[in-house]
């Protein structure tokens, strides 16, 4: 399916005081995919961008925070790398794990980055 007509910009405002920080992911990723709209297509990033707000009032059990880790491999040797999610929470703020949630979320193809750059978390 090709679209011929320009697509106006959509803004979905997703509410996180109180609610877990999966439930707030996949919403987010849901409108991110832009299956919300009308005009969905698999190998399309629509213009839709996603604002999360109150992130730092998420509902975080202190076992999830304790007990989630982040992975990472540096590309060599021995390089692979942990961070629990109270040390993320502290270095990087609680932004990034709602981002980091939501970008595990989207499919790994080509259109991953243009999709998570119309996300946007304010604490």
């Amino acid at each position: 399916m090709t679209l011929n007509i320009k697509l106006e910009s959509t803004t979905y405002t997703i509410d996180a005081t109180d609610r877990t920080i999966g439930r707030v992911a996949s919403e987010a990723a849901h409108a991110l995919l832009g299956k919300r709209s009308v005009h969905f297509s698999k190998n399309q990033a629509l213009p839709v961008h996603v604002v999360i707000q109150n992130a730092s009032k998420l509902h975080l059990p202190a076992r999830r925070i304790k007990g989630k880790v982040y992975f990472r491999y540096t590309g060599y040797p021995g390089g692979q790398r942990e961070m629990r999610m109270d040390e993320m929470i502290e270095k990087k703020g609680i932004a990034e794990v709602v981002r980091k949630t939501v970008d595990g979320m989207i499919p790994r193809n080509k259109l991953r980055m243009p999709r998570m750059k119309n996300l946007i978390v304010n604490a």
